[in-house]
């Protein structure tokens, strides 16, 4: 059974977060949702591992399939064999599905030159994972191409094969890649961009709250990726040149803009689960800035924005190291009642402490 860590899933952080990789991952219907997080059924579910390799914030793990050990014993190799239990293929390892191995962990072995031939990939056609596990690792092994392709050196990555020696007779082949990266794209668009599409639902509307209520985000320590400083080093080039790269769910890699109408209301910083966004402040500044290189791609903050106004960037460059981007920045302001400095999108004269203080007055007193 996979584990379910609640402190680094975007559904236990906003309560109103509508994202479900995992539960569209899972091939049985073993996972259910809800403003707490996610469960998954003993009775349903098959240990596909597929919920691991779709979730960007790596909520799910297991004991039993650890990516990041199969890949210290792999890069001893001078060649790697890959096989998915259900089709009874051998290998060097014997994963779940092979859906559930990442496309990060395909392109850092790729960039070693370390061949890597994959097992059984014929058999999702018979197999209870197939649904979705062979979509996913078509969609990974899309984005290990597109990786290589916008690469310094392309022709020095050697790139993971299926292999075809163990195929049945009369199976048909099946391009691993055709179409996968275009549609995983649109997939994603639809579902980051659907606010922009959208008119703004009324305030006060059931289930639509015109500002995020302080109770709707649960605090919590920021969680670390292993898969996103793995990809810091895939991306990374000696030439100093850009890599540019187009949104795709398969890699955690996100770059954000934001648009006029910010209200300072902190909620993206409070959200965000791995501090890619943070607030810099001093006596007299207050800034939002964005940090690329923390960020996993799960647009838990593009969700909490209440104005609409944070977008991710349908294209940008992925190389590591880039200073964080300053958002939006505005000079404090001094509080006429309690004398504090504060930050707010438009002047005012007192801090949102005294306003709430003397709406609470004057509901109470009148």
């Amino acid at each position: 059974m996979p584990d379910f860590r609640a402190i680094a899933c975007t559904r236990y952080r906003y309560r109103y977060s509508e994202c479900r990789r995992c539960a569209d991952a899972c091939p049985h219907g073993a996972i259910t949702l809800s403003d707490e997080g996610a469960v998954a059924s003993k009775e349903a579910c098959r240990e596909c591992g597929l919920c691991i390799d779709a979730c960007p914030t790596q909520a799910w793990s297991s004991a039993a399939f650890q990516p990041i050990e199969l890949l210290r014993e792999a890069i001893k190799r001078p060649a790697w064999r890959m096989a998915c239990e259900p089709s009874g293929c051998s290998g060097d390892a014997v994963v779940p599905c092979l859906g559930a191995v990442d496309a990060v962990w395909l392109a850092y072995m790729a960039r070693r030159r370390i061949p890597v031939s994959l097992h059984g990939a014929s058999h999702c056609h018979d197999c209870a994972h197939g649904r979705t596990g062979e979509a996913q690792w078509q969609r990974n092994l899309q984005a290990v191409e597109t990786l290589r392709d916008a690469a310094e050196t392309p022709s020095d990555w050697v790139m993971p094969l299926l292999a075809d020696d163990e195929r049945p007779p009369g199976v048909r082949e099946r391009d691993a890649r055709k179409g996968s990266g275009a549609a995983a794209r649109r997939s994603l668009f639809r579902r980051i961009f659907r606010h922009g599409a959208e008119q703004a639902p009324a305030a006060g509307q059931p289930g639509t709250p015109d500002k995020v209520p302080q109770q709707a985000i649960r605090a919590g320590a920021q969680v670390m990726s292993q898969r996103r400083e793995l990809l810091q080093i895939v991306t990374r080039r000696q030439d100093d040149q850009a890599l540019h790269w187009e949104l795709d769910e398969s890699l955690p890699l996100m770059q954000l803009s934001l648009q006029s109408g910010c209200t300072l209301c902190e909620a993206c910083f409070r959200v965000c689960p791995t501090g890619a966004i943070e607030i810099v402040e001093n006596p007299g500044d207050w800034a939002l800035t964005f940090q690329a290189d923390r960020c996993v791609g799960c647009q838990v903050c593009l969700e909490a924005c209440q104005p609409r106004v944070l977008d991710a960037d349908a294209s940008f460059d992925v190389r590591p190291g880039q200073a964080p981007i300053t958002l939006i920045s505005r000079n404090k302001q001094r509080c006429s009642r309690c004398d504090r400095h504060f930050a707010s999108a438009s002047p005012e004269a007192t801090c949102p402490v005294c306003r709430d203080d003397e709406d609470a007055f004057t509901a109470i007193f009148g």
